[in-house]
């Protein structure tokens, strides 16, 4: 049983593994691309980074895809980053459509409204540290309103149901950063790279019931 964290080839992820470990106590912390091993976890966790069409191709390609779909369906599932963005029904990353859990698009920052309150341009991908404001869900606990959390994307997710959303954050324009809806929370940031809320918020999810 324990935690499966989803690898379909795209991106590093001995950090995630590591910050899981850290918080999971005893339950074990598996790294796989088997499909029998997502189906059979108590929980799964659906991180990645880069470009979303290559990562819909490796989901596809490791037969990954029914696993994910299934486990989102009734399992506590976490997406991280590009984990997130997969869950909608398109991204204009590719002109790609995603796994169509969620109803909604996945759209690069607007160029236009990349200007900082100082005037000066920001620059895409966001990246680097930046405030999250919440919306009520039991994987804040613990967690202050406006806490940081570490950013690395050109693209952010538009929900067509904005009951959706449970974390907002702002770079030129302001963004859905989390969403959640019965046993998904997903978030763009990465809780791996965020230090003490970033743990605290994995913590959350290793003892989360929804």
């Amino acid at each position: 049983m324990g935690i499966a964290v989803i690898d379909y080839g795209m991106g590093n992820l001995r950090s995630v593994h590591q910050a899981l470990a850290h918080v999971a106590g005893e339950q074990a912390v598996t790294v796989t691309s088997d499909p029998a091993v997502v189906a059979a976890a108590e929980r799964v966790v659906f991180p990645g980074q880069g470009a979303m069409p290559d990562c819909m191709a490796e989901l596809e390609a490791r037969g990954l895809k029914s696993a994910v779909l299934q486990a989102a369906r009734d399992k506590p599932f976490l997406g991280i980053c590009i984990g997130l963005q997969m869950l909608f029904g398109h991204s204009e990353e590719g002109d790609v459509s995603g796994l169509g859990v969620f109803s909604g698009q996945v759209r690069r920052f607007p160029e236009a409204a990349m200007v900082a309150a100082d005037g000066s341009r920001l620059k895409v991908p966001h990246m680097g540290w930046n405030q999250v404001w919440q919306k009520p869900h039991a994987l804040w606990a613990g967690i202050e309103d406006g806490a940081r959390f570490y950013f690395v994307h050109s693209y952010c997710v538009q929900p067509d149901d904005a009951a959706l959303e449970t974390g907002r954050c702002e770079y030129g324009v302001p963004f859905t950063c989390a969403v959640g809806r019965a046993n998904i929370f997903a978030v763009q940031f990465h809780p791996e790279k965020s230090a003490r809320d970033g743990l605290q918020l994995l913590k959350n999810f290793v003892s989360w019931q929804p």
